[in-house]
């Protein structure tokens, strides 16, 4: 058995040039991981803390210095001398040491790096990739990317209410052709919004950021560049959005305010209806706020039986609140975002409760991101179906993407691409 023999951590940049945590594990017999934790921008109200200095005159105030200091002192003090096989128990001590409801004394951002590096260490221990140290000889099928390819909302400087603008290349036979897919829509996108006078700069994840009147004109510009790429909407690509109605629900109304308009729940689930009408939308994340329950109860009532809902800030990743969620038939599906609770364990949890429920899973970046590639070992490993990790560029996006890439072929013959099964509810 070896067991860890040094836990250390040090600031980092994030793809927003924020700072974040990267968590450095070595076991006795000389096994070193690391870990970086990735930042969100739109956020639930009840994700796990993310634990920053707030000091104004360091990085604008967003250093984790103190977080940091937390993982150098108290959780190596804890954690040097224990067996790095035993996940749970090691989740469960830093649970116990931080002491709060929402990991708000050492910080979700602490304690998940160490998490997920302890992790790495013992997949690495024991010669085997995180994906297969999660889910053994079953963890064989590679996620349907879940593509952003127009950013709007909080990840992008322009007037788009809608967050992210994704398509799915759901009827593609492998992840290979996936990928190349969507890269292919991606460019032809490009071209599109070049040839119309839009500028083609990217927001935080990858997507492109025109300053497009509507929703609708998003829909029609992506539909067009399918097209020109070569592919059957509707067949081979499928859409969908993540509305993160939450950033812009005030007092009881949804404010489009690019669009010029402002709806009540009832209107709102109407306006979602209208362009499921139109568009070959499979997925919307956030449709309603994570204060509008009668929203939530209303659109799983209508929709439910014929698209994905996912909730993200309704859940926030959290088994409890999830629970919840199930019981009184709130969405059918989860994203899930490790930043967001703060440990593996609690993850897997929240990942299992899903399955059990016939909720599905989709695993998920966040806007501020890091190199880490973790993530795409937890979609595989947990044969989740589904991945968020942004558009077609910037390498924090990309590397995911790689990495899968990089899995598909390691597993060969054995690797069985989602695609249209998670069609099926």
């Amino acid at each position: 058995m070896h067991n860890i023999k040094k836990i250390q951590a040090i600031q980092i940049l994030d793809s927003r040039g924020f700072p974040t945590i990267e968590a450095q594990v070595t076991l006795s017999n000389g096994i070193f991981a690391s870990a970086g934790v990735p930042s969100g921008a739109s956020t639930g109200k009840f994700e796990a803390c993310e634990l920053r200095d707030n000091n104004p005159q360091i990085y604008l105030g967003k250093s984790v210095l103190k977080a940091v200091e937390n993982i150098n002192t108290k959780i190596a003090n804890l954690l040097i001398d224990s067996d790095p096989s035993q996940q749970s128990i090691i989740d469960q001590k830093l649970i116990d040491l931080d002491g709060t409801c929402n990991k708000s004394n050492l910080g979700a951002n602490a304690i998940l790096a160490v998490s997920l590096a302890i992790a790495k260490a013992n997949a690495s221990n024991n010669r085997l990739h995180l994906f297969e140290y999660i889910g053994g000889k079953d963890a064989v099928t590679l996620p349907v990317p879940m593509m952003n390819i127009i950013n709007g909302g909080k990840h992008a400087d322009n007037q788009i209410d809608i967050q992210e603008f994704m398509i799915a290349p759901i009827g593609i036979n492998n992840f290979e052709d996936a990928v190349r897919s969507g890269a292919e829509i991606f460019h032809q996108l490009k071209i599109l919004l070049k040839k119309n006078n839009f500028n083609t700069n990217v927001g935080d994840e990858g997507g492109f950021a025109p300053n497009l009147s509507s929703t609708t004109q998003a829909l029609d510009f992506i539909a067009q560049a399918v097209e020109k790429a070569g592919y059957k909407l509707g067949e081979e690509i499928m859409l969908a959005l993540d509305c993160a109605s939450s950033e812009f629900y005030h007092d009881g109304l949804y404010n489009l305010a690019g669009e010029g308009k402002k709806l009540n729940h009832h209107d709102m689930v109407e306006y979602y209806c209208d362009l499921i009408k139109k568009y070959p939308i499979f997925s919307i994340e956030d449709p309603c706020s994570e204060d509008d329950f009668d929203g939530w109860k209303l659109i799983t009532k209508k929709l439910s039986n014929k698209i994905q809902l996912v909730g993200d800030d309704l859940f926030v990743t959290n088994p409890k609140i999830l629970k919840k969620g199930i019981d009184e038939k709130l969405a059918n599906a989860v994203l899930v975002k490790i930043n967001q609770i703060g440990t593996l364990t609690e993850t897997f949890e929240t990942i299992n409760i899903a399955k059990s429920a016939n909720y599905k899973n989709i695993i998920s970046h966040r806007s501020g991101e890091t190199e880490d590639a973790s993530i795409a070992h937890i979609a595989v490993g947990t044969n989740a179906g589904q991945i968020k990790t942004g558009s077609l560029c910037r390498s924090d996006r990309t590397a995911k993407y790689n990495e899968l890439l990089r899995i598909s072929n390691y597993l060969g013959n054995k690797a069985i691409y989602a695609g249209k099964t998670i069609l099926n509810r």
